[in-house]
């Protein structure tokens, strides 16, 4: 008879799983792929800041003890090495911008607001009156008084931010020692799971979730990822796929489904098989069937053995996804080399009363926001259901940025302070007073919505919707890149496009049908006056971009296309490949664009000179033209013929009037 694993708690769980775990290696990576690391050696300054004195204002260096009075200006030093070799002596003075070396000779700086420029021909030259009596020392930063030579500027164990990569610059670290994250593999197991792209279920199918959403849950912790798929209830199967997971070198494997205790449940029996089994029962609600494992791995390309941490998450989504936050996050942060892995925790006050597990310990999801009153008359979190919890229940974790830890067999209620794991990005939530999370909320959350609304109609001239076509972001299994990219373009040219700005975004895979009703919603209902699709405009089978695009469209404009692969001809000849569409739908005007995101700039680069003026002819605006149009009642009569031949001679100039006559 098979012995029926204990059931630990989650404190103990974690510290297993914290005991286990060794911090990677590190490795030397550049300057900029340090962002998110944490650095495994000390920094020291190469040099002192600043590396001479240094002006803090803009004004005039001068001799402190010579006070009040006019002066001749000697020299200009500006940031650089203007005025080298010059010295101020007593009775002069120099010219500094901020930042500026300070002459030899000079003991204080007095700023420009304390002086006035005047005409003396006897001086001959440009002469300062100085308004004020300054001391010695004034407004100079001394040599090394940001930071000394050989001071240690950052210290192992820290995490570089964007601050951090400005120092290691300032210091010419070009190259850096940090650990770095883990590679971690996932698999989904499971007779009943079908790809995600699956379009009509069987009896008894379900689209596979968990693998999309724990891909990108590791993405999001800046961990390397591959897709093993999904394996059946299989045990030769699966034992096949978790022999190649093994072998590729990866610190961390992760499975969904076959933890429980079924008789086709594998995952367990073959860890047991393959390595050390520590747990795989936790007294928690949901995730009870998690299972934990240490794998050691050694290969004749090994000098010394691997370690390969396997964890088997519950199939059940929600259970899924916060076994993921409470065990695997704080894993993956100490093979990075966080001095402190574990997730952040705050109080909250529940909004509502809520009735937990009778049996086990609950982890309930939640939104918690900042506000001034918090119900007992203090500023501070609040928090707020995400209702229903059931484990199945995925929406539940829709909108949730936090796992409110609450006791079993109990009533809270509302105004009781509780814990609160934070899972996700607070800074959306600091101010708000609304108990929904906003989009950019969402998204922070790795959530990757059908649609989502950015902006509002009422404020902007033109209104501009951005459709991201791929599988793979569809799916989850892949982070969007193109269209933040697009929506940044886009409203950073809102000037050049007469007021344009991106309201909705959206996400659709490469199908035909998805991608013509979001197009035909956008144009027909939602009266968008320019919509961009990225993506599926290549050779594969699945690019489809276009077709679903030329099949709404009353109206093409070959143009836009012309000029967009003219563009991007000059930055790569694989874009002759592109076999984007555009055209007009009613009052809406739809252009296909690459998926790169690179690309994405060049297009719109490309098309800015005439797309505000193409927006405007779309709505009905006969009066507008092109800039240097003149109107044909004006204009004089010209004879084409004759016109033609000075130009092809090189004897003319082209007509001011750019449209057809």
């Amino acid at each position: 008879m098979e012995t029926v694993p204990a059931m630990i708690s989650i404190d103990e769980a974690l510290r297993t799983v914290l005991e286990v775990a060794q911090r990677l290696p590190p490795v030397i990576v550049s300057l900029h792929d340090a962002l998110g690391k944490v650095l495994a050696e000390d920094i020291r300054a190469p040099d002192p800041l600043p590396p001479y004195p240094a002006s803090v204002k803009d004004g005039y260096a001068v001799v402190a003890s010579d006070g009040p009075g006019k002066y001749p200006i000697i020299t200009e030093s500006r940031a650089g090495n203007d005025g080298v070799g010059v010295t101020v002596t007593p009775g002069t003075v120099a010219y500094v911008t901020t930042g500026g070396p300070i002459p030899n000779g000079a003991d204080a700086v007095v700023q420009v607001e304390d002086t006035e420029l005047v005409k003396d021909a006897s001086f001959g030259s440009k002469c300062v009156r100085i308004l004020v009596q300054t001391s010695q020392g004034i407004d100079i930063r001394p040599v090394g008084c940001d930071i000394e030579k050989d001071a240690i500027v950052l210290k192992s164990g820290e995490r570089v931010g964007a601050s951090e990569i400005g120092l290691l610059a300032t210091m010419g670290v070009m190259m850096v020692k940090v650990y770095p994250t883990p590679k971690i593999a996932v698999l989904s197991t499971g007779d009943e799971l079908v790809e995600p792209i699956t379009e009509k279920l069987s009896r008894g199918q379900i689209r596979d979730s968990n693998r999309a959403m724990i891909l990108a849950a590791a993405i999001q912790q800046q961990c390397k990822v591959i897709d093993l798929g999904i394996a059946h209830d299989d045990e030769k199967e699966l034992e096949r796929i978790l022999d190649k997971a093994f072998a590729s070198r990866h610190d961390i494997l992760i499975t969904s489904g076959g933890v429980s205790m079924g008789d086709r449940d594998f995952v367990r029996p073959l860890l047991e098989k393959k390595g050390t089994v520590h747990f795989s029962k936790v007294n928690m609600k949901p995730g009870k069937p998690l299972t934990f494992a240490e794998i050691i791995l050694q290969t004749d390309k090994d000098v010394i053995a691997r370690k390969l941490l396997a964890f088997g998450l519950p199939g059940n989504p929600v259970s899924c996804l916060v076994c993921f936050h409470l065990f695997v996050v704080p894993s993956i942060r100490l093979l990075a080399g966080w001095k402190n892995p574990h997730l952040l925790r705050v109080q909250a006050r529940l909004q509502r009363p809520i009735k937990t597990n009778p049996v086990r310990p609950e982890f309930h999801r939640a939104i918690i926001k900042w506000k001034d009153n918090d119900g007992a008359g203090n500023p501070g979190f609040v928090a707020e259901s995400t209702g229903q919890q059931m484990s199945s229940r995925l929406l539940s974790m829709k909108t949730a940025n936090a796992l409110l830890e609450l006791p079993a067999g109990s009533v809270i209620s509302s105004g009781t302070s509780v814990s609160a794991i934070i899972i996700s990005d607070l800074s959306s939530n600091f101010t708000g007073n609304n108990s929904s999370p906003s989009d950019s909320e969402f998204i922070a959350m790795g959530g990757i919505p059908q649609q989502v609304t950015v902006g509002g109609p009422q404020d902007v001239e033109f209104r501009v919707s951005i459709l991201t076509v791929s599988d793979t972001v569809a799916s989850g299994a892949g982070p969007d890149r193109s269209g933040p990219r697009a929506v940044s373009v886009v409203n950073s040219s809102s000037e050049k496009l007469g007021g344009a700005r991106v309201v909705t975004t959206a996400v659709v895979p490469d199908d035909i049908t998805k991608i013509k009703d979001i197009l035909q919603r956008w144009s027909d209902i939602d009266k968008m006056d320019l919509i961009l699709t990225l993506g599926g405009t290549g050779f594969s089978p699945r690019d489809v971009t276009p077709e679903a695009t030329k099949a709404v469209l009353e109206r093409e404009t070959p143009g836009l296309q012309y000029v967009m692969m003219r563009e991007s001809l000059q930055v790569t000849p694989s874009a002759m490949l592109s076999r984007s569409a555009a055209g007009i739908r009613g009052s809406t005007l739809i252009i296909n664009m690459p998926g790169n995101p690179n690309a994405v700039a060049e297009c719109m680069e490309a098309l800015l000179p005439a797309l505000r003026h193409g927006l405007k002819q779309i709505r009905g605006d006969k009066r507008e033209k092109h800039p240097r149009h003149v109107p044909h009642v004006q204009a004089p009569p010209i004879d084409i013929w004759e016109q033609s031949y000075k130009l092809a001679s090189g004897g003319g100039t082209a007509p001011s009037c750019s449209c057809s006559h």
